[in-house]
């Protein structure tokens, strides 16, 4: 759920592909360019969207946000007899399920996708000389077990009420075993889908990545083994513009066709473009699970204090910034959890623009205002760093409202901000960050934010950077709550469970949040097929489907 970039330049359009005049192309225009393209390594929204037209995570959830498979024959359940609960060796209670292969998978070079990939893939998420960001997620998965080349057995354990989404993903153990076996450490740098990212053996999805020209384009064409539904698209052309500004002329220019909402122009930009040309286009937006919001460092004395937390969001003035730019369409947030989700808790501690209750928070935590600016007991300024992806214009003007609204209280801010491919594969998953992060987490439906928040979450150098609590939050109550809900099956007494989370989220602050953003796909007249989720697993996962309707 994180989720980089490159250029400002308007020159001439690249000449991006060699295909024929009679090929039909499709060309899409991203605002990041992603920061690697290994489908357990990489964690970010640009590679997921790229990824998902040719390769298929084993189980993700549907445009109709149910679990589908994409591996196994059937999504394993206690229902169809497929998983079911088992006593473990040292007596805890576990979960066993019994996965089926399909039989028409294989990989772009014709290999066939067996249980031997799923083994390399259960170990390489499990492995802690590898730098998995989701291993400590992985590790609910004891050990699998194959049974033939099609069938293996997971183990799980703990019971969790999202055992099913813990099928392992496939990965090709005729390219990358070797290299993985030869030595662990070194494989985030060694593996196929860094030294050679157009192997077709990397990918079986309905397309193989056949051109990476790094930070500019990455180009797909047809797997020749796909099964499936033929795609229509003989080429997808992702480009990256990694100013907002300069993806909207590349529209016009017709230098990109399509704008995926998952990662393309905000919503104020679409709407804006839509008010000046939109009929030429075909706009969607679609809410859904994306949370933008600013993550705070506990590393930063000033921001360990809950009421300093407390008064930024008493100090922002969130509904004016939302309808100023937004029209109103992207709801105020006061937790992580989206009004669309079926968790969504709406009685929890909110905060109202009032920047005098902002003010008497920070002379409760120790601060006086000289002037102009509020200095704690050893003369140190309130000052934050804020920061973000450099060229996004959207979150620019949101770091220049906060900033000034913040002066208000006696807050300094300083905008300090960095190329995405920097900011998210290097500066957050580190936690090098001094101040405040603004970026958004996508995540599936009625999932609690365990790699968020959890204290063993914490991304350090002795666990290779694994997990995604770039905050360094620690909470015992909220460990302990985060613990109970994955292990409550009963969905009403799980729903009060997260209802627990949102309050002490509410109250606690460990990010403070902005709103919940709305996709905005703009589309080409002739481009049917997509479908916008509204969660994290993007519209690319059914490309198969997409069909021009041009002559």
């Amino acid at each position: 759920m994180k989720k980089t970039i490159l250029a400002m330049a308007m020159a001439a359009p690249l000449a991006l592909s060699a295909a024929s005049a009679n090929a039909e192309t499709l060309k899409i225009g991203m605002s990041q360019y992603p920061e690697g393209l290994h489908p357990t390594l990489v964690s970010n929204v640009a590679a997921s969207y790229i990824l998902s037209t040719s390769y298929r995570n084993s189980v993700i959830y549907g445009k109709d946000w149910l679990l589908q498979c994409n591996t196994c024959v059937e999504v394993p359940t206690f229902e169809n007899g497929l998983a079911e609960r088992i006593a473990l060796d040292d007596g805890r209670e576990g979960i066993k399920m019994t996965v089926a292969i399909k039989d028409d998978l294989f990989w772009g070079d014709g290999t066939p996708v067996t249980t031997k990939d799923i083994l390399l893939g259960y170990n390489i998420s499990v492995d802690e000389r590898v730098g998995n960001p989701g291993l400590q997620e992985a590790k609910t998965v004891e050990k699998v077990v194959a049974l033939d080349d099609k069938n293996f057995e997971v183990y799980l354990n703990k019971v969790t009420f999202k055992y099913n989404t813990f099928v392992p993903d496939a990965l090709p153990a005729h390219i990358d075993g070797p290299l993985y076996e030869k030595d662990p450490a070194s494989y985030q740098k060694t593996t196929k889908y860094s030294t050679d990212p157009t192997n077709p053996g990397l990918y079986f999805g309905p397309y193989v990545l056949s051109k990476v020209n790094a930070g500019s384009f990455i180009t797909a064409t047809p797997n020749p083994h796909w099964k499936g539904k033929a795609p229509s698209f003989d080429e997808l052309i992702f480009k990256t513009v990694g100013n907002t500004a300069a993806l909207e002329a590349h529209l016009m220019s017709g230098s990109v066709d399509y704008l995926p909402g998952e990662l393309g122009l905000s919503l104020d930009q679409v709407q804006q473009l839509e008010k000046r040309h939109g009929g030429k286009f075909n706009v969607h937006y679609e809410p859904g699970l994306l949370y933008e919001h600013l993550d705070t460092t506990m590393d930063n004395p000033h921001l360990a204090k809950k009421e300093v937390r407390q008064a930024l969001l008493y100090g922002a003035n969130r509904q004016q910034l939302v309808d100023k730019l937004f029209g109103g369409k992207q709801p105020v947030a006061n937790t992580n959890v989206s009004p669309r989700d079926k968790t969504y808790y709406a009685d929890v501690k909110s905060y109202e623009y009032n920047p005098e209750k902002a003010k008497e928070l920070l002379k409760q935590a120790g601060y006086t205002l000289k002037k102009g600016v509020m200095v704690d007991g050893e003369g140190n300024e309130l000052h934050l760093e804020l920061m973000t992806t450099a060229g996004n214009k959207t979150r620019e003007l949101v770091q220049q409202v906060l900033q000034s609204q913040w002066k208000q209280i006696g807050v300094k801010v300083s905008i300090v901000n960095q190329p995405a491919r920097v900011y998210f594969g290097e500066t957050l998953n580190q936690r090098k960050h001094k101040g405040l992060a603004m970026f958004a987490w996508y995540s599936s439906p009625e999932s609690p934010p365990r790699t968020t928040l959890l204290s063993t979450n914490i991304p350090t150098e002795e666990n290779g950077w694994s997990g995604q609590n770039y905050i360094g939050y620690k909470n015992p109550a909220m460990d302990e709550l985060l613990n109970k809900v994955e292990k409550e099956l009963d969905t009403e007494k799980r729903n009060k469970i997260f209802h627990e989370i949102q309050k002490i989220y509410a109250e606690d602050l460990p990010a403070l949040p902005l709103y919940f953003r709305s996709d905005s796909f703009v589309k080409p007249k002739w481009l049917e097929g997509v479908t916008p989720t509204g969660h994290m697993f993007p519209s690319s996962n059914w490309v198969e489907e997409w069909y021009s309707t041009k002559k």
